[in-house]
């Protein structure tokens, strides 16, 4: 809807004419501003001292000698003037004023219902505007302001059913109301492809679940132990496989890279390395499982990191483990084995879908340090 839209209750007048009579010529536009008959606005706040004509003319709205629906009345021009300022905020306050007075005047209050959903709308608050115009439509069913802001917001929160459903409703009334026509033209259109995204979701969803039961099944098959990194709501799982899913052993949010089976039906994981000496990491996307930890040290070490100031990480100088926090013990790998020789270890317990190994330098002085107070098992 256009943001000039015409309030219920709002009739157009002819401009005030300008009189400069004794004013002063430089600045008589000013001065005639500050008349209260003349405003183009209300100031956010009111001076008694210094404003006593506005203080009077507010003071009326207060008059206890009106009655309810002659203050929710006042209160309705006084909001439509904030919607015409865009001062969606203000106009929503009055229109609320106006609806507290009980004015007793169902189409009275239809109306100060309506136009505060008209400024909720145009604040974004889209349910606030819809309970608005459900109450404005209880109280007068043929409201056609009230069943256009109802389905616009309907549109709004991609409800697009229910948006059909308010412009029939609205056609029964007037078949030939433009926004209406349009509208319910636009919500069929987007119904159908909700509905139709909504199905190859759920097959999508389908074939997914189907993807991680085969998964798991090969997970299992080959004994391989997945833990949960334990937090408030969850506790360690290395068995029952059957009973888990791979939501949370997965590393996807962080790297992207996931277990997953190729073509031959092969295990590849995301693997992780550790360099505790020197607080340094590298990540391998898909370890075949069947692939050696010898053949990626080749690879990973042709050339020397720039942290390696000392050069002492060659591939054949290297030592490789895997840690037991449970126990607190290191276990010794053996390079030559096979990712899935050490995943099949009986104290190797893959944490987050990511295995990890630590990595370093033989005989130097900060493993010596790192395995103090644990078990090593060497080979």
């Amino acid at each position: 809807m256009a943001e000039a839209e015409q309030q219920d209750g709002v009739s157009g007048a002819p401009a005030a004419p300008r009189y400069r009579g004794a004013l002063h010529p430089d600045t008589w536009e000013q001065e005639l501003e500050a008349i209260p008959m003349f405003m183009k606005r209300c100031p956010a706040e009111i001076d008694a001292a210094r404003q006593p004509e506005l203080a009077c003319l507010q003071s009326l709205l207060f008059d206890e000698e009106r009655s309810p629906a002659e203050l929710a009345t006042m209160y309705k021009n006084e909001g439509n003037e904030y919607f015409k300022e865009k001062d969606y905020g203000r106009a929503v306050a009055a229109y609320s004023e106006g609806l507290r007075r009980r004015s007793g005047d169902a189409e009275l209050d239809a109306v100060l219902l309506t136009n505060r959903g008209a400024a909720h709308f145009h604040m974004g608050n889209y349910r606030s505007a819809l309970n608005d115009a459900i109450q404005a439509k209880k109280l007068k069913p043929t409201h056609l302001k009230a069943i256009i802001r109802g389905a616009l917001c309907h549109m709004e929160l991609k409800n697009f059913s229910e948006a059909l459903a308010w412009c029939e409703e609205g056609l029964l009334i007037d078949s030939k109301e433009k926004k209406l026509v349009e509208m319910r033209a636009k919500a069929d259109k987007l119904k159908r492809t909700q509905e139709r995204d909504a199905r190859k979701a759920k097959v999508m969803e389908s074939k997914e679940q189907h993807q991680k039961e085969i998964l798991l099944a090969a997970i299992k098959e080959r004994n391989i132990k997945l833990v949960l990194e334990p937090s408030d709501e969850e506790e360690e799982v290395s068995d029952g496989l059957a009973e888990i899913s791979l939501d949370g052993f997965h590393s996807d949010s962080a790297t992207g890279a996931k277990v997953h089976l190729d073509a031959d039906g092969n295990l590849n994981w995301p693997v992780l390395f550790l360099y505790p000496e020197h607080e340094q990491t590298d990540f391998t996307v898909a370890f075949h499982e069947n692939s050696r930890f010898i053949d990626h040290l080749m690879v990973m070490f042709a050339e020397l990191p720039p942290w390696d100031l000392e050069k002492k990480y060659l591939p054949n100088n290297l030592e490789l483990y895997f840690e037991d926090e449970e126990r607190e013990e290191m276990y010794e790998v053996n390079p030559e084995h096979t990712l899935l020789q050490v995943l099949q270890h009986e104290r190797y317990f893959v944490k987050a879908g990511t295995p990890t190994v630590l990595v370093f330098a033989k005989r130097s002085s900060f493993s010596k340090k790192y395995f103090s107070g644990k078990k090593v098992h060497r080979l």
